[in-house]
């Protein structure tokens, strides 16, 4: 993949990010500053003082053509790198830019904490009587930063928030914990860079992409496309759509088109679409030849926040969900954003149930996006979403939404702890889903599901008493069901729940939410309360 520059104003905290960056992605950090101070033999200071501000960015222009044909990796930028165009067709061919900006008063704060070490701005605080140096810098320069596109505000907080943040808005992760660690992708028409992303994580020449009836027809030739032109043998196969479907007898029709492939252990196979078409897949690749490499592909909201990352695979049992499974990472996830607007409404209102509870797992501010997405409580089920095409905002969702499972199955890769904290909603969800036979997705029934565990909470004394209420407003607000419907036998719900897969010991231990933000994992809840408050 291509090259991450971090770019700037003065004091916008460029190398600090960029280091934690590199570390947390496992790429090189560079500073453009110390290749020229390496090249020139001086401090950026004397070459200022010594030469001018001319050749300094003679010397600034070579670093950058030297470093752009290095291996990938995180680059933080001078404050003026790009002001000469030829430096920013060099950059922005041979990476992405992200630059960062701040207020006057952020930024000056900085500055004065590290006197004469930026020439443009040494001057900065020494007199009230004189004109601020940086204050005319910025306003010079001002319409230069904003012409970039990714932007990234920064603010006095902690450098590990910030480095969330420019994670957030780059796309960019990488899983570990579970054997090889992988790379995450988010954002618009990463479709076309299949292949070179393939490539790049040395996934070999031969490949099988699975698609379902609905995906397969919309995205399968663009996917083979990419990748052939890389260089990579593709065969396609599609296998039928829907839950129903994610069986073992699907899984076996998986296994033939491996082998009439010819996929051996060099090889991989890519998952294209949404949860049943990953689960199914990676629990196909996790047990063919003993465990081949498989990339994740989610098209739907779902699948990109929630089921397409950190590994579990699995198929059903007519008892219940992912009673048969294995926990077999993927080699790469790509989750290009824009497959959303190909979506029917519906299919979103599930995804955004995982959203919401990422949310109430860790990260409440995912909740200010909501009212994006107010149009799924209107609109009708079959309605694509067209609109979100090429919405600004789109990606950056999904990338937040992303980050809190991937921080928790770095922390729990194999769920001994906190990663149980991921099942919120599910436990109850699921028994729902098979009381339905499955008539309600997955979504809508984490909904009503993460809304019963938050009166089961409540009345173990977990929670307050208007938990529940504040639980149903959330998934009200986007058109997402809080209550069983009526006419499904609650004692098949019961039923569901004592087969779940998280049963140990003979008891089915549950996640519930405490409050928005915070989760207790590994309560025991006795049938009684179960039955009181699963009722039909």
């Amino acid at each position: 993949m291509t090259h991450i520059y971090l770019y700037g104003p003065p004091g916008s905290g460029k190398s600090t990010v960029g280091k934690l960056l590199a570390e947390r992605l496992t790429l090189p950090f560079i500073d453009i500053d110390s290749v020229i101070e390496s090249q020139a033999g001086k401090k950026i200071a004397h070459i200022f003082e010594q030469d001018g501000e001319g050749r300094f960015r003679e010397l600034e222009s070579a670093a950058l053509r030297t470093v752009a044909i290095e291996p990938t990796a995180v680059i933080a930028l001078g404050g003026g790198a790009l002001l000469r165009p030829e430096n920013r067709h060099c950059a922005e061919q041979s990476g992405v830019v992200l630059c960062f900006t701040a207020d006057f008063e952020t930024l000056q704060a900085r500055v004065r904490r590290a006197p004469g070490q930026r020439p443009l701005v040494k001057d900065e605080g020494a007199s009230e009587q004189v004109e601020s140096p940086l204050k005319k810098l910025l306003e010079a320069r001002k319409a230069h930063y904003l012409s970039f596109s990714m932007q990234l505000p920064i603010s006095e907080i902690p450098v590990e928030r910030t480095a969330d943040n420019a994670q957030m808005v780059l796309g960019r992760y990488r899983v570990s914990g579970m054997g090889n660690p992988y790379n995450v992708y988010v954002g618009d028409g990463l479709m076309d860079k299949t292949g070179e992303l393939f490539v790049e994580a040395g996934l070999g020449h031969k490949c099988v992409i699975v698609g379902d009836s609905n995906t397969a027809p919309l995205y399968s030739q663009r996917v083979a496309k990419a990748l052939q032109e890389s260089g990579v043998d593709c065969k396609l196969v599609t296998i039928p759509a829907g839950e129903s479907h994610k069986t073992i007898a699907t899984v076996g029709l998986l296994w033939k088109a491996f082998m009439d492939a010819g996929i051996e252990r060099g090889d991989t196979v890519v998952a294209l679409g949404g949860g049943v078409t990953g689960d199914l897949t990676g629990f196909a690749a996790a047990t063919w030849l003993r465990g081949v490499r498989w990339v994740s592909m989610p098209t739907s909201l779902l699948a990109m926040c929630d089921s397409g990352l950190g590994g579990k695979t699995g198929a059903d049992l007519p008892e219940g969900k992912n009673l048969i499974g294995a926990f077999h990472p993927p080699a790469l996830v790509i989750a290009d954003t824009a497959s959303l607007a190909t979506l029917p409404v519906r299919e979103i209102r599930c995804g955004l149930a995982e959203s919401i509870k990422h949310a109430i797992i860790a990260d409440p501010e995912l909740l200010l996006s909501l009212p994006q997405f107010a149009f799924c409580k209107t609109e009708a089920d079959a309605n694509t979403c067209a609109h979100l095409q090429g919405a600004p905002w789109l990606a950056q969702f999904v990338a937040r939404s992303m980050a809190v499972k991937i921080r928790v199955i770095c922390e729990d890769p194999f769920e001994k702890g906190v990663r149980a904290a991921l099942n919120l909603g599910h436990t109850v969800g699921h028994g729902i889903e098979v009381a339905t036979d499955f008539e309600l997705l997955h979504g809508e029934a984490i909904a009503i599901g993460t809304v019963i565990e938050g009166e089961i909470a409540v009345a173990l004394g977990l929670a307050k008493t208007t938990l529940p209420q504040t639980l149903a407003a959330l998934f009200q607000s986007v058109g997402l069901p809080v209550k069983i419907p009526a006419g499904i036998d609650c004692n098949a719900i019961l039923q569901a729940i004592t087969h779940d897969k998280k049963r140990a010991g003979g008891i089915v231990r549950f996640a519930l939410p405490i409050a928005i933000g915070k989760v207790q994992t590994n309560v025991e809840v006795k049938d009684q309360v179960l039955r009181d408050k699963i009722t039909c």
